[in-house]
């Protein structure tokens, strides 16, 4: 059985959860504090030199680290990456985005709020953070006017990528009531058969 290592709260590890319970594909859960530096030990960066979760350690010893490169392993032959070559390059091209655009200003922001309670300290920082993370929020609100996802109107790990952090992201206090398009994705995305909450810890 493969070995995930995770950080509950986190919307990176997160995503690879939701993807393997939707795969219906068994792994063991390892909780890793990073607040409490659980990810700096001699013993997790023989795992991950990067000391970041997730990361996955597969039954002969293989490591994987990076939960966009995961989201990609694992939906490799199942119908949660596109068949056809442009589609994949699309679902991609949203994932790079989550990772350049979203993911530093939403999950940052959330993580200085919800997990650090450092709202007042940080508040000029969360300015620049509400701004661009705005910008991304924009960005997915127009792609998904008139589509039900991110890519060829079929669920898959580009919407898998952009949920991890946009579910949750009222909680590094981004309104998402001025986003319809983004709320009723959400809905869609939170129907899906295999759905687990980012609080979740056991499966099955």
């Amino acid at each position: 059985m493969l070995t995930l290592y995770d950080y509950l709260p986190s919307g990176n590890g997160y995503k690879v959860r939701l993807l393997l319970s939707q795969l219906g594909i068994p792994f063991r859960l390892v909780e890793k504090d990073i607040l409490k530096g659980e990810t700096r030990t001699p013993e997790f960066l023989a795992i991950n030199p990067d000391g970041r979760i997730p990361a996955v350690v597969f039954e002969d010893n293989r490591r994987l680290a990076q939960s966009d490169a995961m989201l990609f392993y694992f939906a490799e032959g199942t119908p949660f990456l596109p068949a056809d070559r442009f589609a994949r390059a699309e679902a991609l091209q949203w994932m790079f985005f989550e990772q350049y655009s979203h993911e530093p200003q939403v999950a940052v922001a959330r993580f200085w709020i919800h997990c650090l309670g450092k709202r007042k300290e940080w508040a000029d920082r969360l300015q620049e953070k509400w701004q661009k993370g705005y910008q991304a929020l924009d960005v997915m609100e127009r792609h998904l006017d008139g589509r039900k996802f991110f890519v060829g109107e079929r669920y898959s790990i580009a919407d898998i990528a952009l949920y991890g952090y946009t579910h949750v992201a009222e909680e590094g206090d981004f309104d998402l009531d001025r986003y319809p398009h983004i709320r009723a994705w959400l809905d869609r995305v939170a129907d899906q058969p295999g759905h687990v909450l980012i609080t979740q810890a056991e499966f099955g």
